[in-house]
């Protein structure tokens, strides 16, 4: 018999015991980076997403869009302003961010779920009163922070078998729209489900302390320590800063993982060794 089947028989029942462990569990997995960067990344996201699904996990999948804003902004010539270094998103680049994230980067990822199999319903905050926002900060124009999430519609799609897919807009109490962060409305989401797993993908292996090795499990207690000292500097620090939010309003545990690798949310959800930074309270 082909070894290589041996393997995956092998395989698949291994992971029998998390398939049943994370059963009508949800997992809320904010998708960015390279992850988003090809068709066939894409693609693999995508088919890893069903087999979610198809085991019985609820996944919610949040995206970002940074480097097609960009270039979209770019191809109309609109000049962005910054403010200490973030930019500023005024009406006409708020509407160029409303058209890539709600069109263009929305609808590839529902089709490419669709195309493996999937039931995928694309929607953003704006949708049913998801995320109503408070304005970050003047200075920064339409840029929002989440004060209220009702995740009502995204337990209706779970219960339809549906996978949500949204993009990181919201709602102003006097109907403006705001641009988001996405690993913050992640969390926001994660939170309001009171999820069993938040998964962060990134562009890098996970949390790395000075000597460069993946921290593969950390305690939240030990985040502000690390932050301070210098373990945890630069982009890494605003997603440490969700994992904590999160699992302050009842997330069970978050992962920080590279979303480069291939079936990284696979490998961290039904394997013994998992996959990036673990953030979660110490086992008793």
């Amino acid at each position: 018999m082909n070894r290589d089947w041996i393997a995956t028989a092998k395989t698949l029942s291994q992971a029998l015991p998390y398939m049943q462990r994370y059963a009508g569990a949800t997992v809320v997995i904010k998708l960015g980076g390279h992850a988003m960067g090809s068709d066939e990344a894409m693609r693999s996201f995508a088919r890893d997403v069903v087999l979610m699904r198809q085991v019985g996990l609820n996944p919610v999948v949040v995206h970002g869009g940074g480097p097609m804003i960009n270039n979209m902004l770019a191809k109309l010539d609109i000049q962005s302003e910054f403010v200490n270094g973030k930019r500023v998103t005024d009406q006409a680049t708020m509407d160029v961010v409303e058209m890539v994230l709600s069109g263009q980067v929305n609808n590839r990822l529902v089709q490419a779920i669709s195309e493996e199999g999937g039931k995928a319903v694309g929607l953003s905050g704006k949708d049913a009163n998801l995320i109503i926002c408070d304005q970050t900060d003047p200075s920064l124009g339409f840029v929002g922070t989440p004060a209220d999430v009702d995740p009502t519609i995204l337990r209706d799609l779970h219960a339809a078998h549906a996978i949500p897919v949204i993009a990181p807009l919201g709602l102003g109490r006097n109907g403006e729209t705001f641009n988001i962060n996405g690993d913050t409305v992640a969390g926001a989401i994660a939170g309001a489900l009171n999820a069993d797993r938040l998964l962060l993908l990134t562009d890098v292996e996970g949390v790395k302390d000075k000597s460069g090795k993946v921290l593969t499990e950390i305690a939240p207690t030990k985040i502000p320590e690390l932050i301070a000292d210098g373990t945890i500097a630069g982009g890494m620090i605003p997603k440490t800063e969700t994992a904590l939010a999160a699992m302050k309003d009842g997330v069970r545990a978050v992962v920080i993982l590279d979303g480069r690798a291939p079936n990284a949310c696979l490998l961290e959800l039904f394997t013994d060794h998992g996959a990036g930074s673990l953030i979660r309270e110490p086992r008793s």
